[in-house]
């Protein structure tokens, strides 16, 4: 199908971008101005920022918890940004949202970012966070079941290295991963993935932006090579949590995400890729006020309910 029409007509309103080098304290600020107001958000039981201590430093964390109860499964949600962009503000929709559908409790990470944070600094939080919320389980009333990840675009990536780096080390206690239109090969070769091609302009994020995007992290130690960077690089990804992966028709990284969904089930894992029709990439944090959009955030409470 063609690119949704309320998408089309927001992208034709977008001033020309600016030329020269990306400015990241400038596109933060500008991400910011876009944050609704507190009396504008979901409505939730509860929503507290709180640091959390961990092996990585302090990490700054915001709770969601959807209804009162005396214990919840918990959800550990990483936000998108290429890795230089996004906070808890930028996607606090996002992580409503989640608690909202899924009934779960969701804690937003606050990673540090590159490039004034160099690599792994932003996947160290994130992987110490998912530990801390383990071993302060009792605290943040955790069921002790259900442990999910998810993240959205770079969110994504560190969705696929935390599980796989919580694997390597022995830490079996995540249950899902949910990766939403994932980047997980930085090396962005045209040549390996038809959609480089196919959706390189005109959709909002764009194949020539990929590079200068991602620069920021790759130029602060990233290695495209490395598995942790490029998760789909991967050899072997057996043993891994069941997976989502939710991908747009019209985003560049489209096919790299189904991709990856097809080597988990090659690889004897429980993955479930799923394309939105007339969708590019971002559609979660800035289209799920689109019906058919909103969906993504029933279908991972559907993910999450089986098992």
């Amino acid at each position: 199908m063609p690119l949704h029409p309320e998408i089309a007509t927001f992208l034709a309103g977008l001033p020309t971008p600016p030329e020269g080098p990306l400015d990241p304290v400038a596109m933060r600020a500008a991400d910011e101005t876009h944050v609704a107001p507190i009396e504008e958000r979901l409505p939730l039981h509860a929503v507290e920022d709180v640091t959390a201590r961990t092996a990585s430093g302090e990490v700054p964390v915001r709770i969601y918890t959807p209804v009162e109860a005396d214990s919840h499964g918990v959800l550990v949600y990483f936000h998108g940004g290429a890795f230089f962009l996004g906070s808890l503000d930028t996607h606090d929709h996002v992580a409503r949202s989640l608690a909202k559908e899924t009934g779960l409790k969701v804690v937003s990470v606050g990673y540090r970012l590159a490039p004034e944070a160099a690599f792994p600094a932003g996947l160290d939080d994130c992987y110490a966070v998912v530990r801390w919320v383990a071993e302060q389980g009792e605290n943040l009333a955790w069921d002790g079941t259900t442990l999910a990840l998810a993240g959205d675009s770079s969110g994504g990536t560190f969705v696929a290295a935390v599980a796989a780096k919580a694997h390597d080390d022995g830490f079996d206690r995540i249950t899902h991963q949910i990766l939403y239109y994932p980047s997980l090969d930085l090396d962005f070769d045209v040549d390996r993935y038809a959609s480089l091609r196919e959706n390189a302009v005109g959709y909002g994020l764009e194949t020539a932006g990929l590079k200068p995007f991602n620069a920021f992290y790759l130029d602060s130690g990233a290695d495209p090579a490395d598995p942790l960077v490029s998760p789909i690089k991967r050899a072997d990804l057996t043993g891994l949590p069941p997976a989502l992966v939710v991908t747009g028709e019209y985003d560049p990284m489209r096919d790299e995400g189904e991709l990856y969904g097809r080597r988990l089930r090659e690889a004897g894992v429980e993955a479930t890729v799923s394309r939105y029709e007339g969708a590019g990439h971002g559609f979660v944090q800035h289209f799920s006020w689109i019906p058919e959009y909103h969906r993504v955030f029933e279908e991972t409470r559907d993910f999450l309910g089986r098992r």
